[in-house]
């Protein structure tokens, strides 16, 4: 059965999720300052910082949405993860010690430090908000989709589960539990996934002798389940899918491998022929459903580029400025995201931020290798679910035993409550920092600082429960391109130019974040895939010519502060504006 929970699962998920709010409360007392709640006094060691690095960036669309990716649709899935891993080279060598010199507890401090403007602390607030609301999102629906098979609960629950653990972990001690929830989530996840990933190469690759008869799966508009057009009553009526359907040649008769090492995985895998699964909507007199059907393809086809990026087959130029326009922001989005800047208030000095952000590049390049084996994995492990592609790397590890996948999902779970958590910190962080403070000029102690982070904590958990609950159809790793569209488009040339370029002032700045931002929003919300998947409308009634914006609201970002820095004059330096 696909989807039945049991009592050792529960068990399992249950001590992880405890065991990571009872550390958030014995912290308490460590964030009660500001400095402390905001950015953990300054004092985490730059290994512990480089790891809860990976922690906070490792989220969701990293383990459930890039081996979902990968394991429906083949080596386009790991572009993903190439682009994620790409990003760091510009935190590493641009961002990494100047954004430690500039701030004290946010990215508006960043950009703020030379011009002390109410207009920047407005415009980056307000821009943080929005990059942390849409990379909630993603994470908010990875942890429903863990809770439905996990628990036999509703995805809704699942998503108000994450949201209320995550506000206890934010509210209780800020930074300091948010730092050490990803410090252990972080080594835990890619730990677990060097050793599942051992499993699957130990297991070696398996042909289905069984019946590969094509099943029809189709998710009506409503959200129930329909299996050859019968109603099913519990998601684990759904048999698994995702086979080998043929060795090599080179194997005769042998229905299974033995034990392989990583390159004969993917050479053999190569040359074999893999039953996979696709979605179509179709629609009758009941309204439009999702039908999913199995179809053999190729190894060697699967392995290589355009299988899910059209861009890379089909020579269209929208296409290709499609996927060109998703991998710039994924190169540039990662030095733009504001939870990750924030980390950087947390060591002592420049040095410190180097060589965390050196740590966290080995962790996460680490990881995002073992993703292809994963993806690769499940995607041969007879134990997909094709109505969910963010599933596929707890059922690879149900595919093992119960206790694995129970272990797998709890370290999924709090992979969504690490990342969740520094999203918050930053959101909140802009609130009661930037808006409330240094905006509205709202007198505070320091007490009250603290008090009004943890007031805008809970605000941000409600909105990203309901945003959750809202886009629990998209796969996870695709919402949170979005996010970097926007953090690249808005916080990026601000950031870049005031580091590198000293005729920047601050009406180019704010107007860099303002453009940027509103017309990286606008563009998505134009979108076709906005159109299709949100709206309910066709993809050609979308104005705009391809779906990802970065290609062309990053460099509006750029041109916009140029222009208006040369047409405004510069502040003296120290000058209050």
């Amino acid at each position: 059965m696909l989807y039945e929970s049991s009592p050792v699962a529960i068990a399992i998920f249950a001590s992880f999720v405890l065991a990571v709010v009872a550390l958030s409360f014995w912290l308490g007392r460590k964030g009660q300052s500001a400095k402390g709640y905001y950015a953990a006094h300054g004092e985490i060691h730059w290994f512990i910082n480089g790891i809860a690095f990976a922690g906070d960036y490792l989220s969701a669309a990293s383990f459930l949405g890039i081996c979902g990716m990968i394991a429906f649709h083949g080596f386009d899935g790991f572009l993903y993860s190439i682009g994620f891993l790409a990003g760091w080279i510009v935190a590493l060598f641009v961002i990494a010690e100047p954004i430690k010199s500039l701030g004290k507890f946010t990215f508006a401090d960043a950009l703020d430090a030379k011009f002390k403007s109410r207009g920047i602390k407005l415009s980056v607030a307000i821009s943080t908000l929005v990059v942390s609301i849409f990379y909630l999102i993603p994470q908010m629906v990875g942890a429903g989709d863990l809770i439905v098979p996990l628990l036999g609960l509703p995805h809704a629950v699942g998503v108000i589960l994450v949201g209320v653990a995550v506000t206890l972990i934010v509210v209780t001690a800020g930074m300091v539990s948010t730092t050490w929830v990803q410090f252990i989530k972080g080594s835990l996840l890619v730990f677990f996934c060097g050793v599942l990933t051992s499993m699957i190469l130990s297991r070696g690759l398996t042909v289905n002798t069984g019946s590969l008869e094509p099943q029809t799966r189709s998710v009506t508009p409503d959200g129930r389940v329909l299996v050859d057009g019968q109603p099913q009553t519990r998601d684990h009526d759904l048999r698994p899918v995702g086979t080998l359907a043929a060795l090599p040649a080179r194997y005769g008769d042998a229905t299974t491998t033995g034990p392989l090492g990583p390159l004969e995985y993917l050479s053999v895998l190569e040359d074999s022929r893999i039953v996979t699964w696709s979605g179509k909507k179709s629609t009758d007199a009941s309204g439009t459903h999702t039908v999913f059907t199995p179809t053999e393809k190729a190894g060697a086809d699967l392995l290589k580029p355009g299988g899910y990026f059209k861009g890379l087959t089909t020579g269209k130029l929208a296409d290709k400025l499609d996927f060109a326009s998703l991998m710039l922001a994924l190169f540039c989005g990662t030095a733009s995201l504001p939870h990750i800047l924030i980390r950087y208030y947390t060591v002592k000095d420049a040095a410190a931020a180097r060589k965390s952000t050196v740590v966290g590049i080995a962790a996460i390049g680490a990881f995002y290798v073992l993703t292809l084996f994963l993806g690769l994995g499940a995607m041969t492990s007879g134990a997909l679910d094709p109505t969910s592609t963010n599933m596929a790397a707890p059922l690879l590890a149900k595919s093992f035993s119960e206790t694995l996948f129970a272990v797998i999902s709890a370290i999924a779970f709090t992979t969504v409550l690490g990342t969740v958590s520094g999203l918050i910190m930053a959101g909140s962080g802009a609130v009661a920092h930037d808006l409330v403070e240094n905006v509205l000029r709202i007198p505070m102690d320091d007490a009250g600082k603290v008090r009004c982070g943890k007031i805008a904590a809970v605000g941000l958990g409600i909105v990203a429960m309901a945003l959750g609950i809202l886009f629990r159809n998209f796969n996870v790793s695709f919402l949170v391109g979005w996010a970097f569209n926007i953090a690249a488009s808005a916080n990026l040339p601000a950031l870049v130019m005031l580091l590198f370029w000293p005729r920047t002032t601050k009406e180019g700045i704010i107007s860099a974040v303002t453009v940027g931002m509103l017309a990286s929003l606008t563009w998505i919300l134009l979108s076709a895939d906005t159109f299709e998947k949100v709206y309910g409308l066709s993809r050609d009634a979308s104005p705009v010519p391809f779906s990802q914006p970065g290609l062309v609201t990053i460099p509006l970002g750029f041109l916009v502060l140029i222009v208006v820095s040369l047409l405004t004059k510069a502040e003296p330096k120290g000058k209050p504006a």
